[in-house]
């Protein structure tokens, strides 16, 4: 959705003919604020307006000399829009309240398990294509609630039908990834690796996919058990070779007797959720810094 406002606003702001000399885009993670508003205060070549994008504006670094920004945002250039485009943004900030006072603040939130499907079928429509609520429901599923995502999946269902003018469910599970599914992997990767970043990262990734603590943790004790029986080498045969290669580095990371403590974290865990009242996503991202921890090296003698 902030994709389209964007897009709507620059082809209504610039001239396709002097787009690469009117328009300039920046992440926020990435350079400084000092660039941004030097940008923003140029006089437009060739055009009436100059349109200045910063994405990720809520990731300016600590040596961004973000207060040239708010300086900025104080007295803005007449001849410039700037766009700045944040995941989340603290609304007690100076910057979220002189973002509002010097223009509008545009909000973009995600649309619930229910709304996404017929977003889909709109998105379908725009295509000459007929997607039915099976098949939206179905896509939905398999590649989450961000819009991105759904419309790359809708992109690639689209291709495959071809000509056909209605799409059905078996289309979308036949052309379709499950964003979830690989995610899944991510996650795993990333304990077995102890890289606890990434770890939160993937964890949080499956929560934006809608996925509830449950599943996740009834995930995470599948991925566990098939790495004990692959470490333990017993009921090997039990597991699918592609999945006993993807958690064999697990194994190999804890070893049995440190996988039979994770499964007791697991269930430690979801008692907490079910039971105590205790916020469920912290309890999660709790359980996956642990099982991504890494182990401390033992000390030489």
């Amino acid at each position: 959705m902030a994709e389209e406002a964007i897009a709507r606003l620059v082809d209504a702001v610039v001239d396709p003919g002097v787009r690469d000399l009117a328009y300039t885009v920046f992440h926020g993670d990435e350079t400084s604020a000092q660039e941004i508003v030097q940008e923003a205060r140029t006089v437009p070549f060739l055009a009436e307006r100059r349109v200045v994008l910063v994405r990720n504006a809520d990731r300016f670094g600590a040596d961004s000399g973000e207060e040239a920004l708010l300086e900025y945002l104080e007295t803005p250039c007449d001849m410039t829009s700037l766009l700045m485009l944040a995941g989340q943004v603290d609304r007690r900030t100076r910057f979220y309240k002189l973002c509002e006072k010097a223009g509008l603040v545009v909000e973009c939130p995600m649309l619930s398990q229910r709304e996404a499907p017929a977003w889909a079928i709109k998105e379908a429509q725009k295509r000459g294509k007929r997607l039915a609520v099976a098949a939206a429901e179905q896509l939905v599923h398999r590649s989450g609630l961000h819009l991105g995502d759904i419309n790359n999946a809708l992109n690639i269902v689209v291709s495959f039908v071809g000509d056909r003018e209605t799409i059905s469910e078996s289309d979308v599970v036949a052309a379709c990834a499950d964003v979830a599914e690989e995610e899944i992997w991510t996650l795993t990767d990333a304990i077995a690796a102890s890289e606890m970043p990434k770890a939160l990262e993937s964890l949080r990734r499956l929560q934006d996919l809608g996925k509830q603590e449950d599943e996740i943790l009834g995930s995470i004790n599948w991925l566990l058990t098939s790495a004990y029986a692959v470490e333990s080498g017993g009921s090997h045969a039990t597991v699918h070779s592609f999945v006993a290669e993807k958690v064999r580095p697990l194994g190999k990371k804890f070893g049995l007797k440190k996988l039979r403590d994770a499964f007791q974290l697991c269930t430690d865990t979801h008692f907490m959720i079910r039971s105590t009242g205790v916020d469920g996503p912290l309890a999660l991202e709790l359980l996956v810094l642990k099982l991504a921890a890494p182990f401390p090296k033992p000390a030489r003698t």
